[in-house]
C-alpha cells in the first residue's frame, strides 16, 4: 500500500506533463495597443518625435544637497554581533561607503564618464525615453547589425559600459559588427516614468519595439538580464518575426509544467536536469527557502512602491544600503556572511555609486521600482508566459544566478533553444560583473543565430 501510495503522485506529475507537452494547446497571442499613451494627456497631438543628443549632467544644486544629506544623517542603529549582510547592509560599512560618496567621488569625472558614449532621447508613447547608441565603423565586407540590450532593478545602463567597447569591436574574425542600443527602461534613472497605472514589462516591450522602429530597425537582436530579460521575453512574443534573435542571462518561466517539471525532478532529478547541475535546483526545500528569503523586496514593490519610495529617494544612505546590499548577496550569495559583504570584490566604489546616481540624480527609484506593482499582477504577461516562442534563442546561466531552470524546463517556453552556456561563476549582474563573458557569449550567439537555416526550424509544438 505504501509503494501504491507514493506511486500515486508521481502518476499524477507524469499526467500534468504530458498533458502540457503533448495534448493542451497555448492561448492565442492576444492582441495589445501598439500606441498607448504613456504621458502626460496635454501633450498628445504635441509628442517631438525626432531624436535629440542629450547629456548626463550633475548639477552643482543637486551636488551639495546629496553631500548635505549624506553627511547630516542620524546615528546608524549598531549591527548584532557576528552579523555580516545576513539581516541586510552591515550598519559599521556604511560609514565609509557614505564619506566615500561625499568627499570622494568625483562627480565631475564621473560625469564624463558618464558621457563618454554617445545619448540620445526620443518620445515613444509620451514618454522621452533616454538610450545610448553606439555604431561602430566597418570596413568593406562587414555588415553592422542591431541589437537591443536591456537592463533590469536595481541596475541600469551603467551595467553595460564595461561590456560595449567589446561588444561593439570590429574584428577581422567576424563577418558582423554589433551597434549597440541600451536603453533606460521608463522610469528608471533618464527615462521617464508613466503617468498613470499600467506600463508592466509587456507594455515596455512594446515601447522598446516602437524605438527600435524610430530607429530605422524593423528587424533586430535582443539581449536583456532581470527585468530586461522579462521584457525581452514578451518581445519575442509578441513580435516573433521582428527579432531574428533573443539572448538572455536570465531565463525563467512560470507555468503548471514548469512546476510539474521541477516537482518531478526532485523524485527523479536525471529527467530534468543533468546530473552535475542537480545541486543548483535541488533540494527544492533550499531553492525555496532561498527565494523566500531573497525575495521581501519583491513583494513590498509589487505592493506599496510608493510607500518605500519615500524612504529611498528622501536618503541617500537608505538608497545605498538597499540597492547595495543586493550587489552584494545577489553576486555570490556566500557573501552575506562577510562583514563588508564582498562588494569590492567585483565591484569598484565608484563603479556602484556611479549606478546610485542614475537613481538618485533623477529621483527614480520610486518609479523604478514601480513596474514590480504593474507587472505582478498584470494578466497579459501571465498569458503570455503560456505561449512558446519559436524565436531563436541562447541562454546565459551564472553559477550564482538568483533562479535557476534547466533546458529541459526552458524549453516549453523557448523550443528553438539553440544554445545554453552554463557558467561556474558569477551572478545577477554579469553584464556589470564579468563583462569579457557577457560579451564574449553575446558575439558567439549572433554567430551562431546567423548561421541558422530558419526553415529547418521548430514552428509548432
Amino acid at each position: 500500500m505504501a509503494r501504491v501510495l507514493f506511486l500515486v503522485p508521481l502518476y499524477a506529475l507524469a499526467a500534468v506533463g504530458i498533458y502540457y507537452m503533448f495534448l493542451k494547446k497555448p492561448p492565442p497571442v492576444p492582441e495589445i495597443d501598439l500606441n498607448t499613451w504613456w504621458g502626460p494627456n496635454e501633450l498628445k497631438g504635441k509628442q517631438d518625435t525626432s531624436i535629440r543628443p542629450f547629456k548626463v549632467t550633475f548639477t552643482e544644486s543637486m551636488i551639495k544637497d546629496l553631500k548635505e544629506r549624506l553627511k547630516n544623517h542620524r546615528k546608524w542603529t549598531p549591527p548584532l554581533e557576528n552579523i555580516g549582510f545576513e539581516y541586510g547592509f552591515n550598519s559599521k560599512q556604511l560609514d565609509s561607503w557614505v564619506s566615500y560618496w561625499a568627499e570622494k567621488y568625483n562627480f565631475q569625472e564621473r560625469e564624463k564618464f558618464f558621457n563618454k558614449f554617445p545619448h540620445y532621447k526620443t518620445n515613444i508613447q509620451g514618454l522621452d525615453i533616454h538610450f545610448i547608441r553606439i555604431k561602430p565603423q566597418v570596413p568593406a565586407g562587414v555588415e553592422v547589425i542591431p541589437v537591443l540590450f536591456m537592463h533590469g532593478w536595481p541596475g541600469s545602463v551603467r551595467e553595460f559600459y564595461e561590456a560595449l567597447p567589446l561588444l561593439t569591436a570590429v574584428s577581422k574574425d567576424r563577418d558582423f559588427a554589433i551597434e549597440a542600443i541600451v536603453p533606460s527602461l521608463p522610469g528608471y534613472g533618464f527615462s521617464d516614468g508613466a503617468v498613470r497605472p499600467g506600463l508592466s514589462a509587456t507594455e515596455v516591450s512594446v515601447v522598446f519595439r516602437n524605438l527600435m522602429h524610430r530607429l530605422g530597425f524593423k528587424k533586430f537582436y535582443a539581449q536583456g538580464g532581470d527585468w530586461g530579460s522579462a521584457i525581452g521575453t514578451s518581445m519575442v512574443t509578441l513580435f516573433p518575426d521582428e527579432v531574428l534573435g533573443w539572448h538572455t542571462n536570465f531565463a525563467m518561466i512560470q507555468s503548471p509544467y514548469a512546476t510539474a517539471q521541477m516537482l518531478l525532478g526532485s523524485v527523479f532529478p536525471s529527467l530534468v536536469v543533468e546530473p552535475h547541475l542537480a545541486e543548483r535546483l535541488y533540494p527544492l526545500g533550499k531553492t525555496f527557502s532561498y527565494i523566500i528569503e531573497e525575495s521581501g523586496y519583491m513583494h513590498i514593490q509589487s505592493t506599496k512602491p510608493d510607500t518605500v519610495g519615500v524612504a529611498l529617494s528622501d536618503s541617500p544612505s537608505g538608497l545605498m544600503a538597499y540597492i547595495l546590499e543586493k550587489f552584494s548577496t545577489w553576486t555570490n550569495p556566500n557573501w552575506k556572511t562577510r562583514a563588508d559583504g564582498g562588494l569590492e570584490e567585483r565591484f569598484t566604489r565608484d563603479r556602484l555609486i556611479d549606478n546610485l546616481m542614475v537613481y538618485w540624480s533623477t529621483n527614480s527609484i520610486t518609479t523604478s521600482m514601480r513596474l514590480y506593482a504593474e507587472s505582478f499582477g498584470n494578466e497579459m504577461r501571465h498569458t503570455l508566459d503560456k505561449i512558446p516562442t519559436f524565436v531563436p534563442t541562447w541562454i546565459l546561466q551564472a553559477r550564482h544566478e538568483l533562479v535557476y531552470q534547466p533546458p529541459a524546463i526552458l524549453k516549453e517556453k523557448f523550443p528553438n533553444t539553440i544554445g545554453v552556456t552554463v557558467l561556474n561563476d558569477g551572478g545577477h549582474f554579469i553584464a556589470f560583473e564579468m563583462p569579457e563573458t557577457l560579451a564574449a557569449d553575446v558575439l558567439k550567439a549572433i554567430s551562431a543565430f546567423r548561421r541558422l537555416d530558419r526553415s529547418k526550424l521548430k514552428t509548432e509544438l
